[in-house]
């Protein structure tokens, strides 16, 4: 599918962070829109996608002079107190897109140069990995978190059909590890998945994170009600798992594997 892809002129980079980021001084969206268009994503209901012209996932805007914005703006919040960043909130910061403008090395160069105090990086791209040699340098200054929302492919393509497949993120986790960056998996939102998924990353991290439509998507779980999300799981079989208490399965898959400090349930595990 073509992209509609348009390049604009913003005014600002860094946002303030608000509600479930409210743990944040700021976050950070080099795009605008994302071309994974995820069937669950709450930025479907959100302003940005519900007065645009065109399906989420079928447009992205390209953000000009990125690099230059966050370099001014960084000095002056700095000025102000400690930053701390959320890459990203809206948009995934490793979007193919990414691979030709390379908008968010761009910021991560800027960042390299003038640090936050932390950098929370959230994406579902192994593209991440490119940019290793900047993480290194950012040292205990970053983390990246790695969306894994389940270990079985088939699950994947029913909900994500547009996203990189699982085993090239669990690839990235070990690349990653393998760097000395500091990583966690997040299983968000929630979908259905194997008793083994909790060995599968037993190798990669030492920290997971677990959340769910209704604890995570800033409405309770109404924006992903209005998305249809329960049919879908209704067309698999699996209505189980779609249900405020369902993520506590893969808590309590989790507990077995991990020791409890390294499991972290919704905002508590994205905080810097």
């Amino acid at each position: 599918m073509n992209k509609d892809i348009l390049y604009k002129n913003p005014k600002t980079i860094l946002n303030k962070g608000t509600g479930y980021l409210s743990g944040y001084t700021h976050s950070l969206n080099p795009y605008t829109g994302c071309s994974f268009g995820c069937s669950y994503c709450y930025v479907r209901q959100m302003p940005v996608s519900l007065f645009r012209e065109g399906e989420w996932g079928e447009w992205v805007d390209v953000k000009n002079g990125a690099a230059d914005l966050l370099k001014k703006e960084l000095q002056r919040a700095k000025k102000k107190g400690d930053v701390t960043i959320f890459m990203s909130s809206s948009t995934d910061p490793y979007q193919p897109i990414e691979y030709k403008e390379k908008v968010t090395r761009s910021l991560l160069e800027v960042m390299v140069q003038d640090p936050p105090d932390f950098l929370l990086v959230q994406t579902r791209s192994p593209l991440v990995r490119r940019d290793i040699d900047l993480f290194q340098q950012m040292g205990e200054k970053v983390r990246i978190s790695m969306t894994i929302e389940t270990d079985l492919e088939s699950v994947r393509k029913h909900f994500t059909p547009g996203a990189p497949p699982v085993n090239a993120r669990l690839k990235t986790l070990q690349m990653l590890k393998d760097a000395g960056i500091p990583t966690q998996a997040t299983i968000a939102p929630v979908l259905p998945s194997s008793e083994a998924f909790p060995e599968i990353l037993k190798t990669l991290v030492q920290r997971v994170c677990v959340d769910d439509y209704f604890m995570g998507d800033g409405s309770g779980g109404k924006r992903t009600k209005r998305l249809g999300m329960e049919k879908k799981y209704e067309e698999l079989g699996l209505q189980e798992w779609y249900e405020p208490n369902a993520y506590k399965i893969v808590v309590d898959r989790l507990k077995k594997i991990f020791p409890a400090q390294q499991i972290f349930v919704s905002q508590l595990g994205f905080e810097p």
